[in-house]
């Protein structure tokens, strides 16, 4: 018999209810014996798990691998994009300008380093990329040879924009209408920009005169041969226009005859009307009488004379000298520039035979011969002012010169003179004017210079060859043209 059986018992009393406190009331477990009350609370057990998916297809996996990749590849590319970009754009590490050289024929990997080099561009690397970007997904164009200046500090794009654009350095060589081969040559020769030489002097008047822009890789040679194809274009072009019943027959003669209104006049607005003098000349069998040409054959197309023609270089038989052939000379005797062809073509609609200097760089023109007289004869009294007013100042400065050496000689006479020297006596000032006064005239016939020239002591008679009706007389030669 159990000491506890009559003991109410709530061991297994699962129902009875415990007070929880404020919060209401809560049901508890209670063990059931002693030994339960020491045994640990058993876990719940756990949840009934799902059956595990299957394996994905291996093409399934490697598409998903692939999108990984091209994904993390497009975030990797449009980071470098950006970065490239703010590279390209920011200025370059020139802290000067500068001028680089690209030879031809250098690939863009020279280029690129040659830029780097030079410290141009920072990384030819970027350089390269935006070269292959531009040049060959955009298809903007390729990289051209020359001589190139780049501003300081600039950017990648200007550079490349510059050799893309190939905006080289453009050197230029202005060569005057009038001047001859030779000289043209010589010129060019003296051109420190250039290199090369010329293999011959060429033709005389198959040049075209102008201004030539070249670079560095440019020859002496070229500009010769441009020279010569772009008169020969130009003088194509103009022949189809010319005026009808003009003098000259073939593109060949309008040239010599250009050559000769070229030197005849540096004004653009006499061109036409000394060609209308000469045209008008040569329809009358008229020689041309034109001191150029007498000068092309004694110089030879060298330059010009350093003194005034002489009455004997007058009557020299050349080939050139118009005083004595007939018609035009052989060859041109310059090289005449676009305004005087086409005045030869297209010459002015006048009478005139004649022209003479009338003292302020131009002529003045005339149909008769009496006319031309009277225009000579104010020419002459303009030439003798022009003379007298260059004596009186070259006399004027001999003076000045002569007072300052006096002042110098004073000082040096005002120094004691050595023991044992002789003394030495004070130049004549007057002396030395005398000596050094170039416009200074000893003589009446030395004060006029056409006196030598024409020596008849009547100026304006007659020439011979004008004593018949039909006849043309010959012009007073006009010295200063």
């Amino acid at each position: 018999m159990s000491l506890t059986r009559d003991i109410p018992s709530t061991a297994n009393d699962n129902d009875e209810r415990i007070r929880a406190g404020a919060a209401g009331w809560q049901l508890a477990v209670l063990p059931r014996s002693p030994a339960e009350a020491l045994e640990p609370v058993r876990p719940p057990e756990p949840p009934e798990r799902d059956e595990p998916e299957p394996d994905p297809h291996p093409f399934l996996r490697m598409l998903d691998g692939l999108l990984t990749f091209f994904f993390l590849l497009a975030c990797l590319s449009v980071g470098i994009y950006f970065w490239v970009k703010v590279q390209f754009d920011q200025p370059g590490p020139l802290a000067t300008s500068t001028v680089i050289a690209i030879p031809k024929g250098e690939g863009v990997s020279a280029i690129a380093e040659r830029l780097e080099r030079d410290g141009v561009v920072a990384d030819r690397r970027i350089f390269m990329t935006s070269i292959l970007y531009f040049m060959y997904l955009k298809g903007e164009g390729s990289l051209k040879a020359g001589e190139y200046e780049f501003r300081k500090f600039a950017t990648m794009r200007q550079v490349l924009d510059t050799l893309v654009d190939g905006k080289s350095i453009e050197h230029k060589v202005t060569l005057a209408e009038g001047l001859t081969s030779f000289q043209i040559v010589q010129k060019l020769m003296a051109q420190p920009e250039l290199h090369g030489e010329i293999t011959e002097i060429p033709a005389e008047g198959t040049l075209l005169p102008d201004t030539y822009k070249f670079g560095r890789d440019d020859t002496r040679q070229d500009i010769i041969e441009r020279m010569q194809a772009a008169r020969a274009k130009f003088l194509a072009k103009v022949w189809e226009t010319r005026d009808e019943g003009i003098v000259v027959t073939t593109p060949e003669e309008a040239v010599i005859l250009a050559s000769i209104v070229e030197k005849e006049t540096g004004r653009a607005d006499e061109r036409p009307l000394i060609a209308s003098v000469f045209q008008n000349r040569l329809r009358k069998n008229m020689r041309l009488q034109s001191d150029p040409t007498i000068i092309y054959g004694l110089a030879g197309g060298k330059g010009v004379l350093d003194h005034p023609i002489q009455q004997d270089e007058l009557e020299r038989d050349t080939q050139y000298n118009t005083y004595i052939i007939n018609g035009l000379p052989p060859t041109p005797i310059a090289n005449p520039g676009r305004a005087a062809i086409e005045a030869v073509l297209r010459p002015a609609k006048t009478k005139d035979l004649y022209f003479v200097a009338d003292g302020t760089g131009g002529h003045v023109f005339a149909a008769t011969l009496d006319e031309h007289n009277r225009n000579v004869a104010r020419w002459r009294k303009v030439e003798r002012e022009i003379r007298a007013r260059e004596a009186q100042e070259a006399a004027a400065k001999a003076a000045q010169e002569a007072a300052a050496a006096g002042e110098g000689n004073a000082d040096i006479a005002a120094k004691p003179a050595a023991p044992g020297s002789a003394p030495v006596a004070p130049e004549d000032a007057g002396a030395r004017v005398a000596k050094s006064a170039p416009g200074v005239m000893t003589s009446d016939a030395l004060a006029d210079p056409t006196l030598l020239l024409n020596p008849d002591p009547n100026p304006f008679a007659i020439p011979a060859e004008a004593a018949g009706d039909d006849a043309v007389p010959k012009p007073l030669r006009n010295p200063r043209r």
